[in-house]
């Protein structure tokens, strides 16, 4: 997600050197690395937390446990207190800290989000209003790297001014060790105002003889600089600090007001008229300690309440727990989820990176619930957890987290995946049954496209985490892709936030596309999106046995095809009366954050039909090698304009795994490992730009592994080649997957022979039954390519296009009530068409209504589909309400095998299970206002 920084991206590539397809791979072949002897024992100290905080990858380097609610971490300034250095709080170039806050985000884009309650220990008095340091220039501190370290569970830096600053965290609680310099004032500021985006409220209360300071701001306003829809607060966050050494003085500040010797405060800054805080609003408090002091800060959050936030810091963090041993419990957190991947070989640098992704692959989605299992919903009502959901979770960045991310956290984590997925549908359940697509802690930002947790739920399912309501979540999915709500029909928040969970639903269901002039940010991206999002609900359908479900989103997966343009090869806008606009590939209009060359790879689900509309593999082939290099041959990974790949962002990172299924997986093989070699890195701007939760990291480690997810909703693999000699994943589930390669190195990407559980393999994927029973994969790799491997038809990984059904009833003779007029006859209900006009459909107004079709004999029959006036483009309101559908061997006696009551959609699904000759509609309240006309565009039977 990258609307901070998408005006100018062309800026921040990392722009490759020229160097030829293969000369980099040869290179490193020279100097092969050592090889380590044995598995790593301690990955969390090679993870390096600054990598990612330089090339706007945005990612935070301070201290936090896997999925923890608490991200303790800097806030960095460039000397505005209104703006964050960066998303995330921390940029590697700004080198001056304005405080320590409590909770992050990692790699988000627009302006940042959370950044709560930042403490700052302070040298020096505080004689003015911290809110009237608009600059930053008087209460905040330099620093240096050279006197800053950052690994997994842990951050400490020195500042100038000889304060030292540690940190450590617990899930769900905070610890800080402050030593202040001898001869100066030891002072600790309580920014509770200052979240990153601001705040409209905020309290703090300073307790001298508890020795505690606690509070509460509300916050929200992600992207709200953006839209106004945005500007608004979804959250609370409740904090109380408790001190191992007393306060000497105290005082607090509003605004520009000081107010030396008061214990409380209150005021947020407000988002002002543009959806950034107000310079110089704000509140907070202060005390300072004896100088010269080490002083131990414990803090506990919670969401819900500040006694909760005290029981939190009573169950995690007790009176008594020494900094070190929560800092040693940090890092063993981070060991135990870390050693899920267990890496053999490689050398350091490729360990860090790999071990660094990882880390930052398993920060989100973020524990919510408190200790007793309470959270604030998305309805901002109190719930608590029940069932065998373990906790509640926060912060899906949906856009991004389904294509690879969730899948990895799953795999690892199948019973955290499970956690995650009815967290999602809890949140849907409470937000009236909206499933947005990007949520902040307890509210729903609508921030960028699609419906991605119809496309993220099936997959954590696929990959095994199956513990959540799978039925309610698929019940709850479907009616939300099939009913239309006045969001949907709303342009509110456009673009980057549009408010409806399906923009214009009303034309994806009648036109079976999201046209250029809908309510999307973009009708083609949206298309693209929504069709990998009812793939993922046809895939969920088909687990739990729904296959007329699963049948009509199969079908629905394919609405792709529409805005697929043959004359030009491109997927690109199409307009509403289906016509093809003015188009240029290298444009991002039609699309978010990409161009239509980008975006045309965007069919993971039905990969040959794609190739199949651009000519063959051949044709495809080609395209791919155009895409991923210029005209001289080099390679084009990034930067490299509209045309080309940009590998650092969700649009294009699935794109080099599609060789797999054009015969030439080599390509794959050498693409992968051209972008891991190159892009990343163990530098401050080792990630390609945002990382977005996680997302980007996510693709590295499955990369590194050599193996990535087939399809959201799937679990099948597309295999590449691993980077190290031995990895060994280890499942939440006591389920092991072994990739041996004993030749793997930076410059040996190509596949030589591969065998899956001893048995030779030349498919270039791996069933899903590898990623849910595991087994064990042995590579042969080399320098050079086998263009033979995995080449033949017979090897590509499978595709899933729709099973087109036979209509049983189209063209066969129909009867009906008197219809309204003499173009509107039963006929028109069974010819195949809803797009012929409002005459294209039967009419009635009789007394008694009704529509049959005669099939011409006893057939077994599964479903039936009603297109009502919806459908045919006439207002919803005419859909048909309630009806009966009756089925008949005779044509005289009639069973009911499905009545229909307070049906509003445009076109109605309805399972059957029986047999007959006849089918009828029995029309009971023709509209959804009453009971006047009855319209129906389509009648159509299926087996």
């Amino acid at each position: 997600m990258r609307p901070f920084v998408r005006s100018h991206r062309s800026a921040v590539k990392t722009t490759l050197s020229a160097i030829g397809a293969g000369a980099l791979l040869i290179a490193l072949a020279v100097s092969p690395p050592a090889r380590a002897a044995a598995a790593v024992a301690d990955p969390a100290g090679l993870v390096n937390t600054l990598i990612g905080t330089s090339n706007h990858g945005e990612t935070f380097p301070g201290a936090t446990t896997p999925f923890g609610m608490v991200q303790f971490s800097p806030e960095n300034t460039r000397g505005d207190q209104t703006r964050a250095a960066a998303p995330g709080g921390y940029r590697y170039d700004a080198t001056r800290i304005r405080g320590f806050a409590l909770t992050h985000m990692s790699g988000t884009g627009c302006a940042g989000g959370y950044g709560d309650v930042p403490f700052l220990p302070h040298a020096g008095e505080v004689d003015t209003s911290p809110s009237s340091d608009t600059t930053d220039a008087k209460y905040a501190g330099d620093f240096a790297h050279a006197d800053e370290s950052a690994t997994a569970g842990q951050y400490q830096v020195g500042l100038a001014s000889g304060v030292g600053a540690e940190l450590t965290a617990t899930a769900r609680t905070a610890s800080a060790r402050w030593t202040y310099p001898a001869g100066k004032t030891a002072s600790l500021l309580v920014r509770t105002s200052n979240s990153e985006v601001g705040s409209s409220a905020a309290q703090t209360t300073v307790d001298v003889a508890n020795r505690t300071i606690s509070g509460s701001v509300t916050s929200g306003n992600f992207c709200g600089y953006i839209n106004a829809i945005g500007r608004r607060s979804y959250y609370t966050l409740h904090f109380h600090a408790v001190f191992d050494q007393p306060f000497t003085s105290t005082g607090t500040w509003q605004d520009g007001t000081l107010r030396p010797g008061t214990t409380s405060a209150s005021g947020g800054t407000t988002y002002g008229t543009n959806g950034y805080p107000v310079a110089g609003r704000g509140s907070g408090g202060y005390v300072t300690f004896a100088a010269g002091q080490t002083v131990t800060m414990r803090v506990g959050i919670s969401f819900v309440s500040q006694a909760n936030a005290q029981a939190n810091l009573a169950a995690e963090n007790p009176a008594g727990t020494g900094f070190d041993a929560v800092r040693q419990a940090a890092r063993a957190a981070w060991n135990t989820e870390l050693q899920r991947v267990e890496v053999t070989g490689g050398t350091t640098a490729q360990q860090t990176t790999l071990y660094t992704a990882l880390y930052h692959s398993l920060l989100h989605p973020n524990v919510f619930s408190d200790t007793n299992g309470q959270y604030t919903g998305m309805d901002q009502a109190v719930h608590t957890v029940s069932g065998g959901q373990r906790a509640q979770y926060a912060n899906f960045s949906g856009w991004d987290a389904y294509r690879s991310q969730l899948q990895l956290l799953t795999l690892v984590r199948p019973d955290v995946g499970s956690d995650i997925a009815q967290s999602l549908l809890n949140q849907a359940n409470q937000n009236g049954g909206v499933w947005d697509r990007w949520t902040h802690a307890a509210g729903g930002t609508h921030v960028m496209t699609g419906d991605p947790a119809h496309a993220a739920v099936p997959s954590i399912y696929a990959f095994g985490g199956t513990g959540f309501d799978a039925q309610g979540a698929l019940t709850s999915m479907v009616r939300a892709a099939t009913t239309v709500t006045s969001a949907d029909l709303s342009r509110d928040g456009w673009n980057v936030m549009v408010v409806g969970e399906r923009p214009s639903l009303d034309k994806w269901l009648s036109k079976h596309y999201i046209p250029a002039n809908g309510n999307a940010w973009g009708g083609a991206g949206e298309t693209l999106e929504d069709s990998v999002a009812d793939f993922g609900v046809s895939q969920l359908a088909a687990r739990l046995g729904q296959n007329t479900t699963r049948d009509e989103f199969l079908a629905r997966a394919q609405y792709w095809k529409n805005v697929y343009n043959p004359a030009n090869g491109y997927v690109q806008d199409r307009n509403d009366n289906g016509t093809w606009p003015s188009f240029d590939p290298a444009s991002s209009n039609g699309f978010a954050e990409g161009s239509a060359a980008q975006y045309t790879w965007m069919v993971p689900h039905n990969v040959r039909g794609l190739f199949d509309a651009m000519g063959g593999n051949a044709a495809a082939t080609t395209r791919l090698d155009t895409f991923f290099h210029r005209a001289d041959g080099t390679w084009a990974l990034t930067g490299a304009g509209g045309l080309k790949s940009e590998l650092n962002n969700e649009p294009s990172i699935g794109a080099p795994w599609l060789y797999d299924f054009a015969g030439s997986p080599y390509k794959t093989q050498q693409t992968v490992r051209q972008v891991v070699n190159t892009l990343w890195s163990t530098a401050p701007g080792g990630i390609p730009g945002q990382d977005d939760l996680g997302a980007m990291s996510s693709w590295y480690v499955w990369s590194a592994m050599g193996l990535y997810p087939l399809a959201p909703g799937r679990a099948e693999l597309l295999v590449a080649s691993p980077l190290f000699p031995r990895i060994v994943v280890h499942r939440g589930n006591g389920v092991t997957l072994t990739l041996d390669a004993p030749n793997a190195a930076a410059a040996t990407p190509y596949v030589q022979g591969l065998s899956v559980n001893g048995v030779s393999s030349t498919k270039p994927w791996l069933p899903e039954s590898f990623a849910t029973t595991g087994g064990t994969l042995s590579f042969t790799l080399g320098t050079t390519p086998d263009t033979t491997w995995g080449s033949a038809a017979a090897d590509a990984p499978p595709s899933f296009d729709a099973v087109t059904p036979t209509n049983l009833a189209l063209g066969k003779p129909a009867s009906g009530s008197a219809s309204c007029n003499g173009n509107e006859t039963a006929d028109k209900a069974v010819n195949g068409s809803v797009s012929g006009g409002s005459s294209d459909k039967f009419c009635s107004t009789a007394s008694v209504k009704y529509l049959q079709v005669d099939l011409g004999g006893k057939l077994a029959l599964g479903s039936v589909v009603v297109r009502h006036a919806g459908a045919g483009g006439e207002s919803a309101a005419w859909n048909t309400r309630d009806f009966d559908v009756r089925v008949s061997d005779d044509g005289t006696t009639w069973s009911t095998a499905a009545q229909v009551r307070g049906n509003t959609a445009n076109a109605s699904t309805h399972a059957v299970s029986v047999s007959g000759r006849y089918v009828r509609i029995d029309v009971v309240t023709a509209e959804q206002s009453g009971n006047t006309a009855a319209r129906v565009y389509e009648l159509e039977v299926y087996q």
